[in-house]
């Protein structure tokens, strides 16, 4: 039978951490049968994601002087291909590594004085340490440069153990090929970075709620439904950098409360002696920050 939903995208983000949720760069609709870590598709997504990029944002591999671009992804992202890929394109890459029974073995193998604190923006994370296994696991089948860090924490109380877990410890561990020295905190840093990959996957639950939960059924209608769902996340991120950068309450919001708060209030647009009017109740909080907004944007394309 011929595969017609392709229920399974491969989405790819830019991260822009002044707002809730950056441009969506590129999007691969999939059959529900395919592999979540298959390198052709997310090869040819960072080749689509790149393409959105402009030049002067591009990688360009052997140049010095080029942008850094980093491509993070969780453990799905973590093959050989991919990686390749990456370094081929001048991308740097972290990717979720598995914790299989080589990183459980050499957990209890790192001495105490290697482990240190991991971090937040704003401080230490409580209960967690971060320590690099470089050197204790054969990554020679991966791009030279690699590099492995693990995080051991606590679960949180009431949480359930699972089998990955080493004396009581969630353990957690990237894979990436930034060098040292680049990011402040070194390994520590590191993780912090790939932790707030986060960030994107809430992009995830927030395209649900404004149309990848609803696809229509055939696979070209899917992929027209995909490209409006991405194309409407971009002018959200826009709107909100363009017009709410200085304001969290709206720059900040996903999309459900963005949605509530600016893009379904009562407002209307009048013109009278050659000038554009922006009409809305006074009495609604967010006014005006929507008329200021307004004003932003008229401004950014005049």
């Amino acid at each position: 039978m011929e595969e017609t939903y392709g229920f399974h995208p491969l989405l790819a983000f830019l991260d822009r951490p002044e707002v809730a949720g950056g441009e969506a760069l590129a999007g691969l609709l999939r059959a529900g049968n395919a592999g979540s870590n298959t390198a052709d598709d997310h090869v040819q997504v960072l080749e689509m994601a790149l393409a959105q990029l402009p030049d002067s944002a591009r990688p360009r591999p052997g140049d010095r002087a080029s942008p850094r671009v980093l491509a993070r992804s969780d453990s799905a992202g973590a093959t050989h291909a991919f990686a390749t890929a990456c370094r081929k394109r001048g991308v740097e890459f972290s990717f979720g590594f598995p914790v299989d029974e080589r990183v459980q073995n050499v957990v209890n193998l790192i001495p105490s004085e290697c482990w240190h604190p991991a971090i937040e923006e704003d401080g230490l994370r409580e209960g967690a340490q971060v320590a690099e296994a470089t050197g204790m696991i054969d990554l020679s089948s991966w791009p030279e440069g690699s590099r492995l860090i693990l995080r051991k924490e606590r679960p949180h109380p009431g949480a359930q153990l699972t089998f990955t877990d080493v004396d009581g410890h969630r353990i957690t561990a990237l894979l990436t090929d930034t060098a040292p020295g680049v990011i402040p905190g070194q390994a520590a840093g590191l993780e912090l970075r790939h932790r707030q990959h986060a960030r994107v996957e809430d992009r995830i639950p927030e395209g649900k709620q404004t149309g990848l939960r609803n696809f229509p059924r055939g696979w070209e209608e899917n992929s027209a439904w995909l490209e409006a769902v991405l194309a409407a996340a971009d002018l959200i991120c826009w709107a909100k950098l363009i017009c709410f950068s200085g304001v969290p309450s709206l720059a900040r919001r996903e999309i459900a409360a963005f949605r509530y708060r600016v893009l379904h209030a009562a407002a209307q647009l009048t013109r009278s002696a050659r000038r554009t009017c922006l009409r809305i109740d006074r009495t609604w909080r967010w006014a005006t920050h929507i008329a200021e907004g307004f004003h932003r944007l008229r401004a950014a394309f005049a």
